[in-house]
């Protein structure tokens, strides 16, 4: 028995139909945002990140939302992650930056404490001059950027 030839779209298989679907230009890409320059300061102790953007971050959210599970949902993080990131920064800190309470009919909680807070503060007060300091040379490199 003959093969016959598969079905074709017989509007969109001419040859002018062709030659208009290779001329009609393509989606354009999105732009893509502006670059930005961003400080990303860590104090490390051997291969240890005791403070970094991350748990500086994740403290903020604490303090924000008033709870770990909430903070950790909030930076698209499990809950086991941002537990763990605590903890680093509670056992690099002479003092606990986070003070939590266990959870029950209450519903637990956390905040941070006054060494949290301040670490926080300081963290971004060094950002800021940092970017101060530098903002001649930040221009410099962004304007040597392709766009």
């Amino acid at each position: 028995m003959p093969r016959l030839p598969a079905k074709t779209d017989a509007s969109s298989n001419t040859p002018n139909a062709r030659a208009a679907a290779a001329a009609a230009p393509s989606p354009s890409p999105s732009p893509s945002p502006p670059p930005q320059w961003r400080f990303r300061a860590r104090i490390t102790a051997g291969e240890r990140i005791a403070i970094g953007p991350g748990k500086i971050a994740l403290l903020e959210a604490i303090e924000h939302s008033g709870s770990i599970t909430a903070a950790a949902k909030s930076l698209d993080m499990s809950y086991r992650r941002a537990w763990l990131l605590l903890d680093e920064v509670n056992r690099s800190l002479k003092q606990p930056a986070v003070d939590s309470a266990k959870g029950g009919t209450a519903g637990g909680g956390s905040v941070l404490t006054e060494a949290g807070r301040e670490l926080v503060t300081l963290y971004r007060r060094v950002e800021q001059t940092a970017a101060a300091a530098c903002k001649a040379d930040i221009r410099r490199i962004m304007a040597m950027l392709a766009r």
